[in-house]
Parts: C-alpha cells; sequence; structure tokens
C-alpha cells in the first residue's frame, strides 16, 4: 500500500469553492483510502491506498465533481515524491511561508520561465513536476503570472514540509 498527499486546486481560497475538510476526509474513506488525515482547510490530505496514483486522482476528482458540482483538479504525489520536492528546494536559506511549491500534473516546459509576466523580484526554478517560486516582497502583492502553472496549485514550504511528515509518518 502506497502513502499519498493530495492536493486539491482551488479549495477554500478566495471563495472559489467551500469544502469542509470533513467532506473531504468523509470522501476518502468512501473511496477506500485508510489512515485519512487533512492538514488545514485549503484541500490536503493525506492517506494510503493500494490504488495507483492516476486512479486515486481519478476517484478524487469524480467525488469532488459529484459533491462540487464542478472540476476541481487533484495533484497526488507519493509520501517519497513530496520529500523529494521538498530536498529539492532551490530557496532552502529564504522563509518558507514565502517559497512556494507550484504543483503540476506534467512536467514543466524548459521555457516554463522565460514566458512568466509580472516579474518584479521573484526567483523561479524548474522542479521535476514542480516550479518553485520564492517571494522576497511577499505573494499577496505579486503580479507574477507564469502561464505553464495555471492549472497547477501552490503550497509555501511550510506546509510542503509538513505534508511530507505527515505522509512518511503513515
Amino acid at each position: 500500500m502506497a502513502s499519498y498527499v493530495a492536493l486539491l486546486r482551488a479549495v477554500n481560497v478566495g471563495g472559489t469553492g467551500k469544502l469542509s475538510m470533513v467532506d473531504l476526509k468523509a470522501m476518502c474513506e468512501d473511496a477506500g483510502f485508510i489512515h485519512v488525515q487533512t492538514y488545514i482547510a485549503s484541500g490536503n490530505v493525506v492517506f494510503k491506498s493500494a490504488v495507483p496514483a492516476k486512479k486515486v486522482k481519478a476517484e478524487l476528482e469524480a467525488r469532488l465533481f459529484a459533491y462540487a458540482g464542478k472540476w476541481v483538479g487533484v495533484v497526488v504525489r507519493t509520501a517519497a515524491e513530496m520529500a523529494a520536492v521538498l530536498a529539492a528546494n532551490p530557496f532552502p536559506k529564504q522563509a518558507p511561508n514565502q517559497a512556494v511549491v507550484i504543483f503540476s500534473e506534467e512536467v514543466p516546459p524548459k521555457d516554463a520561465l522565460a514566458h512568466a509576466a509580472g516579474v518584479k523580484d521573484e526567483e523561479m526554478r524548474l522542479g521535476a513536476r514542480e516550479i518553485y517560486v520564492f517571494y522576497p516582497s511577499g505573494q499577496g502583492t505579486s503580479k507574477l503570472r507564469i502561464p505553464a502553472a495555471k492549472n497547477g496549485t501552490a503550497r509555501n514550504m511550510n506546509t510542503v514540509a509538513k505534508l511530507a511528515e505527515m505522509a512518511a509518518g503513515l
């Protein structure tokens, strides 16, 4: 059985879709996932499952569609993949709440960062299926737009570290 981290896109942020973590946990348990734990109210859940990651993603997206009546994107990583994302952080000396990982299902194009718009003082690096961004002036005032990341979901390094720890402990 594999340990997974599922990251939901656009849940409980900016009024784009309310989902209680109690309901998310119940959805996961109804799908047959075990040792289900949620983390903060922004669509983070860790669990164990015997099915492959693609099936986990499809199952969660189907249940979320039934619940919300609209598509909610889900990105899934194994515990080992989440640990690797944390270890690959290109900004380890920066404040973890100012460094984020934008998770995607696809490998970002090699020229993804060249197409970024609104760059002020942000620093960006490509990962395996992630884009890392450091926001020295804070994310809230940034005008940064990365077209290759439009379908991704971002988590700061504090959250990434906690989810990696939770998944490793399952």
